[in-house]
C-alpha cells in the first residue's frame, strides 16, 4: 500500500486516531473496504466488542497467534505486522463467507479474483508508471504516466467556449473490442464451474461492488482536434460500462501479470488483451467514453495567489480511480437525464462541470443521466449565479487538452476553472468534507477545506512527483502549472 504523504490531510473530523498500530490496520481496512465493525468481527470470527476495543485502544493485542490470525483473515503478509518469524501468507481479499473451499474452482478463481483487484487499486500509479513504458516510443507523454497526441492537445489553454461540440446521433457499427474477446477472459473469473463472467462489469457487480455502480448514458468521443485555429471535439452514445468493460480489464491484466512473477517490467508477452487492443488513440477500435476533471483554482483578489482543491478516492465508494488523490470536480461526461433530446442539449462541457461543482462539493444530488427529467438550468440558482460571474469575468474557464491514463486507457478532458477568493467563498465555502466519491484533502496546516492546497511549484511537484495521483490529474496540475500567467490573468475569459 502507498504511503499516505504526511504534508496533506484527508482526515474526517478534528481528531486522529493514534491507538497503536494494529488498531490502525483494522480501521484502515474497514475504510477500504466499507465495512463496519460488526463485518469486520465477522470476517476475523472474533467478537464485536473485542474488534471495538481493538480500535478504540481499549485492547492492546501483544499474542502472536492472534495476529497472525487476523493477517491470515485479511490477507495480511505476516511480515507486514510486524511477524517477522512467520511464514508469509498470500494476499488475499476481504471475504464474508470463510476460507476458500479448495476443491471448488468457481470460489478459487473468485478468491483469485478479488485478489487482484485489491493490488490493482493498491497500486495504480505504479502500474501506470510501468504500463507507460509500452507506449513511450510510439507517443509522446503528458508525464510518465499520461499518454497525448499531438491533435489532443493545443500548445496553449484553450477558452472553455472556444470548443465547438458536436453530435453523431449513429451509433455505427459494433465497436471490434469489448472485454469479452478470448484475450480477455483471463480478467474474468468463473461464475460457476466452467462458466466464466460475461464481462468485466458483471464480476464487479457480484464480486466487488462499490456504493456508485450505474451504467448510464454516457458520451462517447468520436473524433478531436484540439491543435488548430478551430478547436473540435465531436461525439456518439455510449454507456459508461462499455468503457468500463475494457479499461478496468486491460488494468487488471496487468496487476495479475505483475502478481504472477512479471514484476517491475512490462511485457507485451503477459499483456495479450492490451496487445489486442493496439492504438490506444484509435476511437473506432474501442468506446472511449472520456472524463472531465478540472482543476479549481481559489484566486486571491488581493495577492493573486492561488489555491487549489484536491480529493481522495475512497476505494469502497468508487470502481475507477481508487484509493488514489485527484483533483475535484471530476466525473464523467454524461447527460443530465435519459428524457428525449437532452443528449443534444446537454452536450456541453461547462454544464457538466456544474453538476459535478454541485455534487461533489454542496453534496447535492446527482444530476447523473438516471433520471427522466430533464434538468432546468434557468431554473438552477447555482447555475445562474456561476453564470452571471462568468459573464462579469470573476470566473475563467479554460481547456488544457485531453489524454490517455497509460493503465486504464482511460480518457479524461482537463479543465480548468479559477474562481475570485469572494465568489468561491460565496458558493463552495461551506463545501463538504466527505462526499459520495471520497474526501476532500487540504494541506496539513490548512484549517477550512476552502483553503486546499497551496497554487505553488513546491506542491505541484510533491504531488505530482511523490504522491499516489491519478494521472489525468498529475498532467493536468504540470500543465497549468507551466501555463500558470495565462491561467491565472484576470484578462483571461
Amino acid at each position: 500500500m502507498e504511503n499516505e504523504p504526511s504534508w496533506l490531510s484527508r482526515r474526517t473530523d478534528d481528531t486522529e486516531l493514534d491507538t497503536g498500530f494494529l488498531a490502525n490496520v483494522l480501521h484502515e481496512y474497514r475504510r477500504s473496504y466499507g465495512l463496519n465493525q460488526a463485518d469486520l468481527a465477522e470476517m476475523l470470527s472474533l467478537d464485536q466488542s473485542y474488534v471495538s476495543k481493538i480500535e478504540t485502544g481499549q485492547r492492546q493485542v501483544r499474542d502472536m497467534r492472534t495476529m497472525l490470525h487476523i493477517a491470515e483473515r485479511l490477507g495480511i503478509p505476516p511480515a507486514q505486522m510486524g511477524l517477522s518469524n512467520a511464514a508469509l501468507s498470500p494476499v488475499s481479499p476481504p471475504s464474508r463467507s470463510g476460507p476458500v473451499d479448495p476443491t471448488d474452482p468457481a470460489r478459487r478463481s473468485q478468491h483469485t479474483w478479488r485478489r487482484v483487484r485489491r493490488h490493482l487499486n493498491h497500486n495504480r500509479r505504479s502500474f501506470a508508471t510501468l504500463s507507460g513504458a509500452l507506449y513511450r516510443a510510439a507517443f509522446p507523454t503528458g508525464n510518465s504516466t499520461f499518454l497525448t497526441r499531438a491533435e489532443w492537445m493545443p500548445s496553449e489553454p484553450l477558452p472553455l467556449d472556444s470548443i465547438r461540440l458536436a453530435w453523431d446521433p449513429v451509433p455505427g457499427r459494433s465497436t471490434p473490442i469489448t472485454g469479452t474477446e478470448p484475450e480477455a477472459h483471463h480478467t474474468l473469473p468463473l461464475r460457476a464451474p466452467g462458466r466464466r463472467f460475461d464481462r468485466y462489469t458483471s464480476a464487479v457487480r457480484y464480486l466487488d461492488r462499490p456504493a456508485l455502480f450505474e451504467n448510464r448514458p454516457s458520451y462517447r468521443l468520436w473524433d478531436v482536434d484540439l491543435s488548430s485555429g478551430q478547436p473540435r471535439m465531436s461525439f456518439r452514445p455510449g454507456t459508461y460500462f462499455a468503457k468500463l468493460d475494457v479499461s478496468e480489464a486491460v488494468a487488471h491484466e496487468c496487476a495479475a501479470a505483475h502478481l504472477s512473477g512479471a514484476g517491475s517490467r512490462a511485457d507485451w508477452s503477459e499483456l495479450p488483451f492490451r496487445e489486442l487492443i493496439g492504438d490506444p488513440f484509435d476511437l473506432r477500435r474501442r468506446a472511449v467514453l472520456p472524463a472531465v476533471e478540472t482543476l479549481t483554482l481559489r484566486r486571491r483578489r488581493d495577492t493573486g495567489d492561488a489555491s487549489f482543491l484536491l480529493h481522495w478516492r475512497d476505494p469502497a465508494k468508487v470502481a475507477t480511480a481508487a484509493g488514489v488523490y485527484g483533483l475535484i470536480p471530476a466525473g464523467e461526461f454524461q447527460p443530465s437525464s435519459i428524457a428525449a433530446g437532452e443528449a443534444t442539449r446537454d452536450l456541453d462541457l461547462w454544464r457538466g462541470m456544474v453538476r459535478e461543482f454541485s455534487e461533489e462539493l454542496l453534496g447535492e444530488p446527482e444530476h447523473d443521466g438516471s433520471s427522466g427529467t430533464p434538468l432546468n438550468y434557468d431554473d438552477w440558482p447555482l447555475y445562474q449565479d456561476l453564470r452571471r460571474a462568468r459573464t462579469e469575468g470573476r470566473i475563467t474557464t479554460h481547456c488544457l487538452g485531453i489524454g490517455l491514463d497509460t493503465l486504464t486507457l482511460a480518457a479524461t478532458i482537463l479543465t480548468v476553472v479559477v474562481f475570485d477568493d469572494d465568489v468561491f467563498d460565496a458558493l463552495f465555502g461551506h463545501s463538504m468534507r466527505i462526499n459520495a466519491e471520497g474526501v476532500l484533502v487540504t494541506a496539513a496546516e490548512s484549517s477550512t477545506v476552502s483553503e486546499g492546497v497551496p497554487f505553488t511549484e513546491a506542491s505541484v511537484r510533491r504531488l505530482v512527483d511523490e504522491t499516489p495521483m491519478a494521472s489525468p490529474g498529475a498532467c493536468l496540475l504540470s500543465r497549468a502549472w507551466n501555463a500558470r500567467d495565462s491561467i491565472l490573468s484576470r484578462r483571461s475569459r
